[in-house]
């Protein structure tokens, strides 16, 4: 028996990992496009860019563990072909059969036509190579179109190694739709006290070259010179072979409960997979532990596991001093309350959001004992005890 992957990312080592864990003894594949082992992609924008950590540390597995554990890894070369009805794929003019595929292509970073085009420094980031990259031009003046995780962990970056960063996002708050006003207030006041020029609710009109070099001006009439542009509008889901093997795909490839595609022998994990929770309804997380975590679970659904993938999503991000981290998902509704513990001014707080008298999201700052408290909370009803800030987090629970 063969299962192999395709995507030699972090979602691909975990499901081969979880193979072997199991006690799967048959053959295993792994496919990846870029010409490294697979890596968690996390340190690109904290750890390598900050210099506490190299491309070799954000590796997910030890040099050896693939050959030591029976798992053929193929690096540097994209599946040409999926044919699912005979159950093979093409890769580097061989043709490889399979009994079941695990397909973790993950994500691309978005791109913006009018930076791409302009001809001025451009940076994206969402490889080992880009990340190095952009590491040597953060002391200088830094154009960041987008401000997201990624934008801001940059700018954060970018802060510490001295440079002068300008962010431009068109959202009326860094991170709202993921986080809410609330606590996008607190990182764009964040990013301000450390220096950011944070212009919100605005967007780049214009990104053209001359004789002064790279000349940016915002929708807010601000004229900025930057050294270099970092685009980072959030990525998309690699779907291409999955369309091309005709299997459905609709922002991402459609996956059931326990993350099988329409095909009952392709499963799809990670970035690329656009999941039907069981609680939560459609949704696509492009974070490290729904890489992990959705590895593991795809490998057991091949393995005929019938639970479906119910783990709340969890993120994490660590800019300047604060390190936060988010359990649950706010959907498109929203909440309509929210509770806060702690102290603004020294940002050691944690927050809990609730829709409809129901817990659906939570967060701390600085706060490392909540965590596993706001975890806890999620899908229960707020209770007056939640909701009274003088009783602390830890003994809110009821019931």
């Amino acid at each position: 028996m063969t299962i192999a992957i395709i995507g030699a990312g972090l979602t691909g080592a975990s499901a081969a990992a979880e193979l072997r864990e199991q006690g799967y003894d048959g053959d295993i594949v792994l496919v990846g496009a870029e010409p490294h082992a697979p890596y968690e992609r996390p340190p690109l924008s904290k750890d390598i860019l900050l210099g506490k950590g190299t491309a070799a540390d954000a590796a997910a597995k030890d040099e050896g563990w693939y050959a030591d554990n029976g798992v053929e890894l193929i690096t540097g070369t994209g599946v040409t072909t999926l044919d699912t009805a005979a159950r093979t794929f093409e890769v580097d003019g061989r043709t490889i059969s399979y009994d079941d595929l695990l397909i973790a292509t993950g994500a691309t970073s978005r791109h913006l036509p009018m930076a791409d085009e302009s001809g001025v420094p451009v940076a994206y980031l969402r490889t080992v190579e880009e990340s190095e990259e952009l590491k040597a031009h953060l002391g200088g003046s830094l154009l960041i179109v987008g401000a997201g995780w990624i934008g801001l962990e940059v700018a954060s970056a970018a802060g510490a190694a001295g440079g002068a960063v300008t962010v431009v996002e068109s959202a009326p708050l860094p991170l709202v739709g993921a986080i809410g006003e609330d606590m996008a207030r607190v990182f764009a006041d964040l990013h301000r006290e450390h220096g950011v020029d944070l212009h919100l609710d605005t967007s780049l009109t214009t990104l053209e070259q001359d004789e002064g070099g790279t000349r940016a001006v915002l929708s807010d009439g601000t004229e900025v010179r930057p050294d270099l542009v970092l685009v980072a509008m959030g990525a998309e889901p690699d779907t291409a072979l999955a369309e091309a093997a005709g299997l459905e795909v609709d922002h991402g490839i459609l996956v059931d409960a326990r993350l099988r595609t329409s095909d009952p022998h392709v499963y799809a994990a990670g970035d690329v997979a656009h999941h039907d929770h069981p609680e939560l309804g459609r949704l696509r997380v492009e974070h490290w532990d729904t890489a992990i975590k959705q590895g593991q679970h795809a490998a057991r659904s091949m393995l005929g596991g019938e639970e479906p993938y119910a783990r709340q999503p969890y993120f994490f991000t660590d800019q300047y001093d604060p390190g936060m981290e988010y359990v649950g998902h706010l959907g498109r509704e929203g909440y309509d309350e929210i509770v806060v513990r702690g102290d603004h001014a020294s940002r050691v707080l944690n927050a809990v959001m609730i829709s409809d008298g129901t817990v659906v999201a939570a967060m701390h700052t600085n706060d490392w004992d909540a965590t596993d408290h706001l975890r806890a909370r999620l899908g229960r009803d707020a209770t007056d005890r939640l909701r009274d800030t003088s009783v602390a987090l830890a003994d809110t629970l009821e019931g």
